[in-house]
Formats: C-alpha cells, sequence, structure tokens
C-alpha cells in the first residue's frame, strides 16, 4: 500500500504515461503486426459501431490528463488541510491499477489472446466501478472545476468501459462460433444495444450521470452508421440515442427541481 502522497504523484504519472504508449504503439508499430482496428475486424458482429466512433478516446485521454495533473498538484503538496485529499488519495491507487490493465489490455489483445483480453477487460471494469462507487461520498465537494477534472472523467471512462466490454464479449462469442442460442445476430445486437441503453437511462435519472449516458448514444450513433444495412439495428439504435437525450433531459429537470426545493 502505497502512503507516501508524492509517491502516489509520481506513480500516476508514470502509469499514465505506460498506457498512452502502449495505445501510441498498438497502431504505431502496429504491434504484432495488427493495429487495433484490424483485430476487430477479425471478429465481425453487429455491435461494432463505426470506426469515427473511437475518437473518444483522445476526449478519454485528456480527460485524464487532466486528472493527472491536477490530482498530482494536490498529492504533491502533501497538504492534509486540503478539501480534495481526501478523495485523490482515494482514486489515486485505483487509477493507478486502471493505467496497467489498460496498457495490459492492449498486449492481450494484439496477441490475439481474446480470452485473456476478456479477462483484463472485465477487471478494468470493475475497477472503474469501484472508483466510481468510492468517489459518491465525495460527490457533493466536487463542484464546477473540480467536477470537470476529478469526476467527469472517471464518468466518461466508466461509460465507454461498458461499452468495449460488450463489444470485447461479443468478439470472444464470435471467435468461438456462438450461435446465440439460435437467435439471430441481428436479433442479438437489438439486445444488447437495449440493455446499454438501459444503463444509459439508469446513470441518467438515478445517478444525474449524464456524461455517462451521452457516451453510451455517441457508440449507439456509431453502431447506426457501421450497421446502417440492417434497418432494425439502425431504428434500435436511433431509439436509444433518443432514450438517452429523453433521459437526460429528464434526469436535468429533476435535478434543477431538487436543487430549487
Amino acid at each position: 500500500m502505497i502512503t507516501n502522497t508524492r509517491h502516489l504523484a509520481i506513480y500516476q504519472l508514470l502509469f499514465f504515461a505506460f498506457m498512452i504508449t502502449m495505445n501510441a504503439l498498438a497502431n504505431g508499430l502496429p504491434l504484432n503486426g495488427y493495429t487495433t482496428g484490424e483485430i476487430s475486424a477479425m471478429y465481425p458482429n453487429l455491435f461494432v459501431p463505426a470506426g469515427f466512433t473511437f475518437s473518444i478516446w483522445g476526449v478519454i485521454y485528456l480527460l485524464l490528463l487532466g486528472y493527472v495533473i491536477f490530482s498530482s498538484s494536490v498529492l504533491w503538496k502533501q497538504n492534509d488541510a486540503d478539501a480534495m485529499m481526501p478523495v485523490v488519495k482515494t482514486v489515486a491507487p485505483y487509477f493507478i491499477l486502471t493505467c496497467a490493465l489498460n496498457g495490459v489490455w492492449i498486449i492481450m489483445w494484439h496477441l490475439l489472446l481474446i480470452e485473456l483480453s476478456l479477462l483484463f477487460m472485465l477487471w478494468f471494469l470493475g475497477t472503474l466501478i469501484l472508483i466510481y462507487i468510492k468517489m459518491q461520498p465525495y460527490r457533493s465537494k466536487l463542484n464546477g472545476v473540480k467536477s470537470m477534472f476529478l469526476y467527469v472523467p472517471f464518468v466518461v471512462y466508466l461509460g465507454w468501459i461498458s461499452v468495449a466490454t460488450i463489444a470485447n464479449t461479443t468478439a470472444l462469442l464470435v471467435h468461438y462460433n456462438w450461435n446465440g442460442f439460435g437467435v439471430d445476430a441481428v436479433m442479438w445486437s437489438c439486445i444488447m444495444i437495449t440493455i446499454a441503453a438501459l444503463l444509459g437511462a439508469f446513470f441518467s435519472i438515478f445517478r444525474r450521470d449524464f456524461f455517462y449516458t451521452l457516451v453510451v448514444a455517441w457508440a449507439f450513433y456509431g453502431i447506426s452508421v457501421s450497421q446502417k444495412e440492417y434497418s432494425e439495428i439502425v431504428t434500435i439504435a436511433y431509439g436509444g440515442i433518443g432514450l438517452c437525450l429523453l433521459m437526460i433531459v429528464i434526469g436535468l429537470i429533476r435535478t434543477t427541481r431538487i436543487k430549487e426545493a
């Protein structure tokens, strides 16, 4: 257990750099001779969004860079009187783990070790969920700039990894030629979109985490573009986008009423 807050700050920077480096090498070399997208194409399924959708990683990494800079400055000062110290001390070890898991997932994926890639993805998702849960007691203190640097990055991250976990699971099922209990691929894609839409609705209505829902809606838009030859999937995807946006509006209205009460 790392107790020195300056050591936590240094480890955050190092593991964040490791994660960024692995992701850059994955497509820059490319690692094992394949780009990340080329490997996805090896496991064709109807839940994969269009390539442009993955540009969200740029947003995620910028948000995480903001988190690293902000939180590391708090940790480096070693000022226990700082109201942000408890939250950054709580999150930092788990953030370091997510960076390691992100980098290792890239390695497993590019080595075509699909089973291990899903195992690390589930561990990755579980760690992000744990970060999300551990931040809730501090949420009332995180507003404005503090929320944007310390809270929002993990909401967006969790939203995208939730979708990515479904896609990774689907890739593994394709790898094993799973027949979906006789249900055709189009129907399975519609079912998974519906499940993701319900998750998005939950986070807007019950958690007031609208950025999570926006990420899910973005994934649906990408799916609607990549699977445009399947009218059922396009219809369900746009229905999911509509539901997500509606839930965001309802959630915002509820939040406003609570603040005014």
